[in-house]
């Protein structure tokens, strides 16, 4: 009766099932797996802000399928003030979306016939898997390798070409490595692209929230570019509202390109129409409140990683001999609300379980393994930044206390 896009078993993983039974007997857990920014204690609606949604102008109904001109118009004026050269982005090559999600699925449409390919990195985020699987698309993958920094592997990335190749997928910075390209893989991607007629679609959701000592402002793909390139962002990550439902597609790319593209994702969107007006009215004034919030969770990120850092871990890029015996290695990544973990040897009390369900079982401490992000390593672990601090620290206080 139901399509083969469906899943058939919805049967929980073994830390799902512990997750359960640890809530169910009562036990408090320290989740360190948390990145709904409504949730951490972080700033929230200003009061100015939610009078801009609750602007009479957002009763009206006045459909336009790349949303309304005001708040793409807004959207332009943020990409100039992160340094966008070449005089910004066009409003009418931005498309307004319900979501990131929305967006990719848009642009595989836009770009796939069934059992067409999409290139994206190992690891990354486990929802472009499904998200692909409904449209009919398939994804092939290419590596992201660490050695003291998260690096592109070229080799991997051109095998994983062929003859049904639509598009490759980048993220910057990478959920959940926090790595970004450097200029030579960037230059190096955009020939290869170039090459072989394939699309660029960047998912910069996270592109302000570098990790300290780096700039302010991660790199982007927004300029101009010789392949068709389409940058994905949104209010969830950028200004910590994932309930407002607001993102959108910025396009660049040669004009005959483009123009093409633009009447396809103009056809794709009029179907759909999914972003409410009250949202696309009150998004200038969303967009001009959002260093508050940014400030909050770049102050919190340096903390948590302050925390990681220090004696119960070490950093990626440093000798083992600087610690003694540290339970985890933090692998250094460039920005992001995410940090990956890689356990430095078994412990002693994990037998043949994963660390996840180690810590949960044990220390009452909720991770996300590795291998939900295609991470390589067995004991890899992904921890959210957006933790309160006094959390992350005594999570790994009981994690080192156990580790012994």
């Amino acid at each position: 009766m139901l399509s083969s896009r469906v899943p058939r078993d919805y049967t929980p993983n073994p830390l799902a099932v512990l997750l359960q039974e640890k809530r169910a007997a009562g036990r408090p857990i320290l989740d360190l797996t948390v990145t709904n920014p409504t949730s951490v204690g972080l700033p929230t609606l200003s009061v100015r802000a939610l009078a801009a949604i609750a602007d009479p102008e957002g009763a009206r109904y006045e459909p336009d399928p790349r949303g309304r001109r005001e708040a793409r118009e807004a959207i332009a004026a943020y990409y100039a003030a992160r340094g966008t050269p070449a005089g910004g982005i066009d409003p009418a090559r931005i498309f307004l979306t319900a979501s990131t999600s929305e967006a990719y699925a848009h642009l595989f449409r836009l770009l796939c016939d069934p059992e067409d390919e999409v290139l994206v990195p190992r690891p990354s985020y486990p929802l472009l898997a499904p998200l692909a699987r409904l449209e009919g698309t398939h994804l092939r993958q290419y590596r992201l390798a660490y050695d003291g920094r998260w690096a592109l592997d070229l080799d991997s990335l051109e095998a994983a070409i062929g003859p049904k190749t639509r598009a490759v997928v980048l993220i910057e910075p990478n959920n959940p490595t926090g790595s970004c390209l450097s200029p030579t893989e960037r230059a190096a991607v955009e020939s290869i692209c170039a090459e072989r007629g394939i699309t660029i679609i960047s998912d910069e959701v996270f592109g302000d929230f570098p990790w300290p000592p780096r700039p302010e402002v991660l790199p982007s793909w927004s300029d101009e570019r010789r392949v068709a390139t389409f940058v994905l962002g949104g209010i969830s990550k950028l200004c910590g509202l994932p309930q407002m439902k607001l993102g959108w597609i910025a396009a660049s790319g040669p004009e005959g390109a483009m123009r093409d593209a633009l009447s396809g994702l103009e056809w794709i969107a009029d179907l759909f129409l999914s972003v409410g007006t009250p949202v696309q009215v009150a998004l200038p004034r969303l967009l001009e409140e959002r260093a508050g919030f940014q400030s909050a969770v770049r102050e919190r990120i340096d903390a948590n990683l302050t925390i990681l850092r220090g004696p119960a871990g070490k950093r990626g890029a440093r000798s083992p001999a600087e610690d003694d015996d540290p339970p985890f290695l933090l692998l250094e990544g460039e920005g992001g609300w995410s940090a990956v973990l890689r356990f430095m040897r078994p412990a002693a009390a994990a037998g043949s379980e994963s660390v996840a369900e180690w810590a949960l079982r044990s220390r009452d401490v909720l991770l996300h393994p590795g291998h939900f992000y295609d991470l390589p390593g067995e004991d890899d672990v992904v921890v959210s930044l957006l933790t309160p601090p006094a959390q992350m620290a005594e999570a790994a206080l009981r994690i080192r206390d156990g580790w012994r």
